[in-house]
């Protein structure tokens, strides 16, 4: 049986717009075991990335405590938490964030550099620099390494992104909309990747999604309603199905 890697347990988070208090998270429980793929769907403003944000230690909750091999996170100092995100967890976004005046592998290296240190980073940079083309060549930028962010087409930079997301050999991606900001067909190499990465690494991952051919391939999926997360079943019928539209996932809940 593998390992349970995470555990979200009870959290909460509500946040203030104007007079009004708006409770998004009610007590939102989750695990991602090692070598797992866990989707979660529901529509827009569901509270989907708060969820991820909490997960990942770029938020704080309410209420409730996620845990990572057995560790409270929350129970850790700013600081402590600041060093189990990034060597615990790759993000990657709808939104690629590369830096536009770096080139791709230059891109790559950030959180390196960010856990290292000035000093310790450019005695190993080498090193570093190594491992930073050997992954994007890994996704097939092998030829782009040089190339800036605006050189790119929009899978390569989200394929950038996925080897930023890599760099630190996390344990978990957590991955927000991978493919929310791509066409049908270019999304198709950015899904194929992330699968390979589970495939050949073992790659554990939680992704946020609206798209249908993440989530059925997915080894779990969860919905989020009110505010909880609910556990269900992919429809994987023989014929092709019909048209969903989108935001909402064509999931049928388990027993």
């Amino acid at each position: 049986m593998s390992e349970t890697l995470l555990i979200a347990a009870g959290l909460e988070k509500s946040y203030i717009m104007g007079s009004e208090k708006i409770q998004v998270l009610r007590g939102a429980d989750l695990e991602l075991a090692e070598g797992e793929i866990v989707a979660v769907i529901g529509p827009s403003g569901v509270g989907k990335s708060t969820l991820l944000h909490l997960v990942g230690l770029l938020d704080t909750p309410d209420g409730g405590r996620v845990l990572f091999r057995g560790e409270d996170l929350f129970a850790l100092s700013a600081r402590q938490r600041a060093r189990r995100r990034n060597r615990c967890f790759g993000f990657i976004f709808q939104f690629y964030h590369l830096i536009p005046e770096l080139s791709a592998v230059d891109n790559v290296l950030v959180p390196s550099m960010m856990t290292k240190g000035a000093f310790a980073w450019w005695a190993g940079r080498k090193e570093h620099r190594r491992r930073a083309t050997e992954i994007l060549t890994e996704l097939g930028l092998g030829e782009r390494l040089r190339h800036r962010p605006s050189q790119l087409s929009g899978g390569e930079r989200q394929r950038v992104a996925i080897a930023r997301a890599l760099i630190n050999e996390p344990a978990v991606l957590l991955c927000d909309e991978p493919t929310g900001n791509l066409d049908p067909e270019t999304s198709v190499g950015v899904r194929e990747a992330l699968w390979r990465l589970n495939a050949v690494r073992g790659q554990a991952m939680l992704i946020v999604t609206h798209e249908e051919r993440i989530a059925v391939r997915a080894h779990r999926v969860l919905r989020m309603k009110d505010g909880h997360l609910v556990e269900v079943e992919p429809a994987r019928p023989t014929a092709a199905p019909p048209a969903t539209p989108a935001g909402d996932v064509d999931l049928r809940e388990g027993d």
